[in-house]
């Protein structure tokens, strides 16, 4: 077992700025050589440094990052990459911001990957219940406007003043619903559009 230290730092972006978390992992201590760093999206594990990293890390290896968001903002597929990690890899993964994340194991500190799983779950279940109320808040809000006359979706198209007249021209056969749709300078789907609503307002009147 080579027992290296590892650490992984990630933004979104490349206007973002690493320096904060390239700080506290080099102060862990780790050596800046064995610093990985990726601007990528955290929505996957398809990250180029990320990537580099995993094949490099061996057995008995520690991976370390200052937040468990930087590893990603999916929890499913986080716990599924911890799990990677520490089972089937035999890494420890140890999170700076979260000192109960720490699955390194020592005398003084056995029962570490137990009760990572058990916080990872936690975290997993919080984030999830969250994701549930923003859909739920989302709902709720929409309904309401819904209720108080608020129109979504694009605002109908204005009928333009020869309307009238190009639909009478139209309905007594004068013309073809393509002729009538060109008169109006719109699409067939559009005058179609018009002449349901028409007939709907009349069969409720």
């Amino acid at each position: 077992m080579s027992n290296a230290t590892y650490g992984y730092a990630r933004v979104s972006s490349k206007d973002q700025n690493l320096d904060r978390q390239l700080d506290a992992l080099l102060a862990f201590p780790i050596d800046k050589s064995n610093v990985f760093a990726d601007k990528a999206s955290g929505k996957d594990f398809e990250r180029p440094e990320y990537k580099r990293l995993m094949d490099v890390m061996e057995p008995g290896d520690v991976m370390v990052v200052k937040s468990i968001d930087r590893l990603g903002r999916n929890y499913d597929e986080i716990i599924d990459e911890w799990r990677n990690i520490t089972k089937h890899m035999g890494c420890a993964i140890v999170v700076l911001d979260m000192p109960l994340l720490d699955t390194r194991e020592s005398k003084e500190n056995v029962t570490g990957v137990f009760i990572a799983d058990i916080v990872l779950q936690l975290l997993s279940y919080v984030a999830q219940m969250e994701r549930e109320n923003i859909r739920q808040r989302q709902a709720e809000g929409i309904a309401s406007a819904k209720a108080r006359g608020v129109r979504f979706g694009r605002p109908s198209k204005k009928k333009p003043t020869s309307y009238k007249a190009t639909r009478q021209a139209y309905l007594e056969g004068h013309i073809t619903r393509a002729e009538a749709a060109g008169r109006l300078k719109v699409s067939l789907s559009t005058f179609d559009k018009w002449l349901r609503e028409e007939r709907k307002d009349k069969a409720e009147s």
